[in-house]
């Protein structure tokens, strides 16, 4: 049983080769470190349909110098609308590729990906170097001045640096709390991934979308080079408990799916009568973390603080929490790890917590019934830009630069 051994600077070991592992590794190989990422997928491929990434992200993926690459494999919606659920009525609209007004604004572009051609950017950029596929992870041993990684493959490796990139059902986040943190939102999703040309009724089929009803939404974008295909994600209330401890994945039967839009416009009938549904994913969040990290182990996206999705932000904030880490470990000797893990959670863990709040409180303005509440929610709809602004604004490299003195971030965190 060997270990692993570098040359001189940290040992870092990244658990997961997801979005966050993966943007993880280049933001450190872009600023002289190097770092290895232990999938345990055999090959690189996303579980889930697509991503939409967002000027928070879309920015930070641009000076890793990325951004190309996913654009032209992606859509930029033309316009954020918000619909009646019954007759398809424009209840909302704000313009996004339109005038270039999402760019204009916020200073980096709005992009809808299929997340397979996401991960063959990010792994195509990092060109396999310190990727190590088929590495399960299945115990975390502190051995004080290192942590020794076990692999189900029978291989040890031994780092300075662990951090916890494997998504919601983190084996890293057991060992960092102690405990399960996933809790059930008493909401599931039925998905999938429609041509544009089985979409006949569809009104804006380039447009991202919210079609809004009682107890149900359904958000749709286009995504491919050529917005040729269109990304639905169909939210209902329920199941009030899940079935299956420790999945996220529940079989269903073949009408249930179109049994919970019933009555919809023709657009989401069509949109989720056109793919066979088996499965619903429940939908599942972290509580809030008290402690990111422990010892020399840290967390990072999902793991940390999986949120619901109706803010679109999972994989956005992931990227934000990759940026803050690799700026925040330039120049950090292994003594003074836990003091830059100190740093990271003050700096990650209000915004994090606030995008969860407000993904929680969207879903039961996306599922209000018809009647005098409705008048409320569409006031706030049509404020999108101002009431929620903060989240695509955000600039995760220089929000490290704007906290000061390592000191009193530290103190923070306390």
């Amino acid at each position: 049983m060997a270990s692993d051994k570098r040359g001189p600077g940290l040992r870092i070991g990244i658990v997961g080769g997801g979005v966050g592992g993966l943007t993880l590794a280049l933001a450190l190989r872009q600023r002289g470190i190097a770092a290895e990422v232990f999938e345990q997928a055999s090959e690189l491929t996303e579980i889930g349909a697509a991503v939409a990434l967002s000027a928070n992200a879309t920015r930070e993926l641009r000076r890793l110098g990325v951004l190309d690459g996913i654009t032209a494999l992606s859509t930029e919606p033309t316009e954020l609308i918000y619909r009646n659920w019954r007759d398809g009525r424009r209840i909302a609209a704000h313009p996004v590729h339109q005038d270039l007004q999402y760019q204009t604004r916020f200073g980096a572009p709005y992009c809808g990906i299929h997340r397979a051609d996401l991960q063959r950017v990010l792994s195509g950029a990092l060109g396999g170097n310190g990727l190590h596929l088929g590495h399960r992870l299945v115990d975390l041993v502190d051995q004080g001045d290192s942590t020794r990684l076990a692999f189900a493959n029978g291989r040890l490796a031994d780092v300075d640096l662990v951090i916890g990139a494997d998504g919601i059902r983190s084996v890293v986040r057991r060992f960092v709390t102690g405990g399960e943190d996933t809790v059930y939102s008493g909401t599931s999703a039925f998905r999938g991934i429609v041509p544009v040309d089985r979409l006949p009724s569809l009104p804006d089929p380039q447009a991202i979308q919210f079609w809004m009803g009682p107890n149900a939404h359904l958000l749709h974008y286009a995504i491919g080079g050529a917005g040729e295909a269109v990304n639905f994600f169909a939210v209902v209330e329920g199941p009030e408990v899940w079935p299956h401890t420790g999945r996220w994945l529940a079989e269903v039967q073949p009408n249930e799916a179109a049994s919970a839009f019933a009555g919809w416009h023709k657009a989401v009938t069509e949109m989720v009568g056109a793919v066979a549904h088996t499965v619903r994913w429940g939908l599942f969040t972290v509580r809030p973390l008290r402690h990111w990290s422990r010892g020399r182990t840290v967390l990072l996206g999902d793991a940390a603080h999986a949120m619901l999705p109706h803010q679109g932000q999972g994989a956005n904030t992931t990227i934000e929490d990759a940026i803050t880490l690799a700026e925040l470990l330039v120049g950090v000797s292994a003594d003074g790890i836990e003091a830059m893990l100190g740093r990271y959670q003050a700096l990650r863990r209000v915004r994090t917590r606030q995008i969860q709040h407000s993904s929680r409180a969207t879903n039961a303005a996306l599922h209000l019934p018809d009647g005098p509440a409705l008048e409320t929610r569409d006031r706030r709809v049509a404020r999108f830009p101002e009431d929620f602004g903060w989240i695509h604004a955000f600039d995760a490299l220089h929000a490290v630069s704007a906290a000061g003195p390592a000191s009193g971030a530290v103190e923070m965190a306390r």
